[in-house]
């Protein structure tokens, strides 16, 4: 992403898995009030037990299933997020660099930053779909007895529904991914062009947590509705012979529109940016951080 003295892949592909452990670690819990939001639908939505809102989602989480369930299913992001991260920065470098050549221009514009984030964001998809689908079907209240963890969730799935399973909802994945990577890199590189240079490595992590916090909150924006319809999707056990309400990105953005509403597209938008426009930031910054500390290492 930085282009000053560019780094070998590997040293990327570091940094980026180092910034996307850094932030789960810090914001996984708002991930996991944000999906049981998302997949509550029909008469579950109107039930006594169905979440209101952000913190009462909390408060009964806490209450009733205990304090450590706002945690159940770290350990697949955590799996996840070493190469999720990694190869969303590294894809983003390489991709950088093919584009450029490819139009002839020497540094990055909007238009290319764009450009490099949402096909940043398609290679990242097929990273993370097994990890997305295992962590969903585990944060899920319904299936809080089905599963004992992750590798019981894997078996299972694989076993009752067949190992292309894990790689449901790939297409929604995608479109999440292009649509967030594409806002939150091309809100970088404009927000860095509007701020301040920085004269002090505190000023460029300031600037960097800036950039990285409103890229992260516009691409939220952006993606929710294809979060939401992803979570649903990869949350449908396959049936034989049955064709799932949920199946494609945008008839099931339809559906959820024509069903409940528009509000029901930004289910779970409030922890999805609060973790992901602050997350933003602390990816951008640890990532910046690390690379620099190689650089340092490598001269």
């Amino acid at each position: 992403m930085a282009e000053e003295k560019p780094l070998p892949f590997q040293y990327q592909f570091a940094a980026g898995a180092i910034a996307g452990v850094s932030e789960i670690l810090v914001m996984y819990p708002l991930d996991v009030i944000k999906t049981r939001i998302q997949l509550q639908t029909g008469t579950a939505a109107a039930s006594s037990e169905a979440y209101t809102g952000m913190l009462d989602c909390f408060q009964k989480i806490v209450k009733t299933e205990g304090f450590s369930r706002l945690y159940r299913g770290i350990s697949a992001p955590i799996l996840m997020e070493a190469p999720k991260r990694a190869t969303k920065f590294a894809a983003n470098d390489e991709w950088g660099k093919v584009y450029r050549k490819m139009f002839g221009v020497d540094k990055m514009n909007q238009s290319l930053s764009v450009l490099t984030g949402a096909t940043a964001g398609a290679t990242e998809s097929f990273v993370v779909v097994p990890f997305e689908l295992v962590k969903i079907r585990l944060q899920d209240k319904a299936s809080a007895g089905k599963y004992n963890g992750m590798v019981d969730c894997v078996v299972k799935t694989v076993k009752n529904e067949g190992p292309l399973t894990l790689y449901q909802g790939l297409e929604s994945t995608m479109w999440r991914h292009i649509l967030w990577n594409a806002g939150y890199f091309g809100c970088i590189f404009q927000v860095r062009q509007l701020l301040p240079k920085a004269e002090t490595s505190r000023g460029k992590m300031v600037n960097d947590l800036i950039s990285g916090a409103i890229g992260g909150t516009i691409g939220t924006v952006v993606n929710t509705p294809l979060d939401v319809v992803k979570s649903r999707i990869q949350n449908t056990p396959k049936m034989p012979g049955q064709i799932p309400k949920y199946n494609w990105a945008f008839p099931s953005v339809v559906t959820v529109f024509r069903e409940e509403g528009f509000g029901a597209l930004y289910k779970g938008f409030l922890p999805k940016v609060l973790r992901l426009g602050p997350g933003g930031g602390i990816l951008l910054v640890v990532f910046t951080t690390v690379m620099d500390t190689f650089r340092k290492w490598q001269s």
